[in-house]
């Protein structure tokens, strides 16, 4: 009975439910890479510096931090499905802009608005196809969708090379209107409708002013450490300022008596807590190596973005073959034998790349990344998939937003504070070499691994198939009909 529940089977619908909402992921994440092969264009079109243009993509980042935390809200407020429509339209209205832009402070600005959509898309369809699979199913779709997230870095430097390499850099940008349009049209048929909360709780103002801005003051003032094109001591202030309204939120959270804009009681509900942990040491991992390696292909050996890309490319296949391999294990092990798995495989792939110098053949590079590609798979939908079989339907949207949210600030803070450390070492690269400081960053990534699994040593440590692991009955989200 236990077994048959567990390996309830999985309907095309629900398969079209989930192909139409992770386009919306899909566009959102893209695009948080492909605009970086196109920095040189636009030094060239816009005659802008570089100071300057590295903001059409912090700009970005920090809108979709800033929009991620609303969305529970928004979901409760208007329904997951309306505010997840009005998401994408509001990315495909900031792209069209920004195809449109004339100069390098337009396009910041449309990007801004641009990430105000993105960062709305991938918690709130996550939400979506979680009330719509039910627990029963959620950790078979979602480790299959959520390989995307994991392909999109990779993906990006790839797209944006082909692009380039016949068009101008406005198209870099046009490519989302088609894939956005497809969504719109097919969102009404594939995607059930959820109603808004029957409570319309009031927005947390004092909650919004805290969060959004304290998060994108950290990670600006990480971020300006290491790029170091502003006074040292500003950029410490802000990161400093940002920490500081990041616990007033929690004493925000812990006494109002309203509900916050995210609940920081949540994290103590197993196992949101020990999620928390290993998916910011997660996205620090992924997107802090995604920033490290393309920077060091081109910068330290002279290689072109697609070229670059086409080294990167393994750890996309690894994290597709890894799916794979968690889709069919998902339901049968562990979260934590998987995650602890995960972890293990992406130590492996890393530890050579703390000797760059001697890891010069190209196969070499790409066994390692295939190797982090497929445990970087194996964390990520298990973690996700536990959570959401543990909440209730109305926590659905918040627990949703709060796995976003944790794995972009993860990714976010993991990266600036990975541009520090490296550039503390590229200062001393007439004594090192170009290859040894990114090496010794990547030690830095290293340890990420290691407090991962502190996180991971937390998760249920039963198999979905136990009933000690699963909710009641009567706590079950609907499945689409």
């Amino acid at each position: 009975m236990a077994e048959a529940a567990t390996r309830e089977r999985i309907d095309p619908a629900l398969w079209r439910t989930a192909f139409v909402l992770v386009l919306g992921t899909f566009m959102a994440t893209l695009d948080a890479t492909i605009v970086s092969v196109g920095i040189r264009e636009l030094i060239a079109d816009f005659d802008a510096s570089v100071t300057e243009i590295q903001w059409v993509t912090t700009a970005y980042l920090l809108a979709v931090v800033t929009a991620v935390p609303a969305s529970g809200w928004l979901a409760g407020r208007f329904g997951g499905r309306r505010t997840w429509l009005a998401a994408v339209a509001l990315f495909l209205l900031g792209s069209a802009l920004c195809a449109l832009a004339w100069s390098a402070t337009s396009l910041i600005v449309f990007r801004v608005l641009q990430g105000l959509g993105g960062g709305l898309l991938p918690p709130t369809g996550q939400a979506l196809l979680a009330r719509a699979a039910g627990p029963g199913r959620i950790g078979r779709v979602i480790s299959v969708v959520g390989v995307v997230p994991l392909l999109s870095p990779v993906l990006g430097p790839l797209i944006g090379g082909s692009i380039l390499g016949v068009a101008d850099w406005p198209w870099l940008f046009h490519v989302n209107l088609p894939i956005g349009i497809v969504a719109l049209a097919l969102v009404p048929r594939c995607v059930p409708a959820d109603p808004p909360a029957t409570r319309r709780e009031p927005f947390d103002f004092v909650g919004a002013a805290l969060l959004s801005p304290g998060i994108a003051m950290l990670v600006f003032g990480l971020g300006e450490v290491g790029a170091r094109t502003m006074p040292i001591g500003v950029a410490l202030c802000a990161a400093v300022l940002g920490v500081g309204m990041l616990a007033g939120f929690v004493w925000h959270g812990l006494r109002t008596d309203r509900t916050p804009l995210l609940d920081p009681r949540l994290f103590a509900r197993p196992p949101l807590g020990a999620a928390a942990l290993a998916l910011v040491v997660l996205g620090a991992s992924v997107f802090g190596t995604m920033f490290l390696l393309p920077l060091y292909l081109q910068e330290g050996r002279g290689l072109s973005a697609w070229e670059a890309g086409l080294l990167l490319a393994p750890q996309g296949v690894g994290a597709a073959a890894g799916s794979l391999v968690v889709n069919r294990l998902i339901d049968r092990l562990a979260t934590r034998t998987l995650v602890l798995t995960g972890i293990a495989l992406i130590t492996i792939g890393t530890a050579p790349l703390t000797n760059l110098a001697v890891l010069g053949a190209d196969a070499l590079l790409g066994s390692a990344l295939l190797v982090r590609g497929v445990g970087i798979a194996m964390i990520s939908a298990p973690v996700m998939s536990a959570v959401y079989r543990r909440m209730l339907p109305p926590e659905l949207p918040g627990a949703s937003c709060a796995l976003n949210m944790l794995n972009t600030v993860g990714g976010s803070v993991g990266t600036a504070l990975l541009a520090v450390v490296l550039q503390s070492r590229l200062a001393e690269r007439e004594a090192l070499g170009v290859a040894v400081a990114f090496a010794d960053t990547f030690w830095w990534v290293l340890g990420c691994c290691l407090v991962a699994v502190l996180g991971a040593a937390l998760l249920p440590g039963a198999a979905k198939s136990d009933p000690a692991a699963t909710p009641e009955p009567d706590a079950a989200a609907p499945r689409a009909r």
